[in-house]
């Protein structure tokens, strides 16, 4: 079972898998640097989505930019509270993959879901 907090974590701060793989990723370099490229290389994705992530993830209070270079980045989360919630976020995320990745997706597909109500047309009552 997923606890409620890092439910609600997910549900709010995690907007997709890669997202959170990148997260983890990082979370377990500790003090390592990493750019768009070394981050693509080990999620299998393309370099400017994974600088896309990079920059997503600072904006997030999770990373830092290191001062020698703007692109390369290293996991500092900004308060003890969000480290102590990536912390068992990861521990939490070890055994429930499936669970943790299926809630990631329903709750993007609810956000295209709602996305998409927007554009149906509906018949006006006389």
């Amino acid at each position: 079972m997923i606890p409620d907090d890092i439910r609600r974590f997910i549900v709010q701060c995690i907007p997709s898998v890669p997202y959170l793989e990148a997260l983890l990723l990082l979370r377990e370099g500790g003090p390592r640097s990493w750019d768009g490229e070394q981050l693509a290389q080990r999620l299998y994705l393309d370099s400017s989505s994974a600088a896309a992530l990079l920059e997503q993830l600072e904006r997030a209070g999770l990373l830092n930019q290191d001062a020698s270079a703007a692109t390369r980045y290293h996991y500092a989360p900004r308060t003890p509270q969000l480290s102590a919630l990536v912390e068992q976020l990861a521990k939490v995320y070890g055994n429930h993959l499936i669970e943790i990745s299926t809630l990631i997706h329903l709750r993007t597909n609810r956000k295209a879901l709602v996305f998409a109500d927007a554009f149906i047309w509906r018949k006006k009552e006389p």
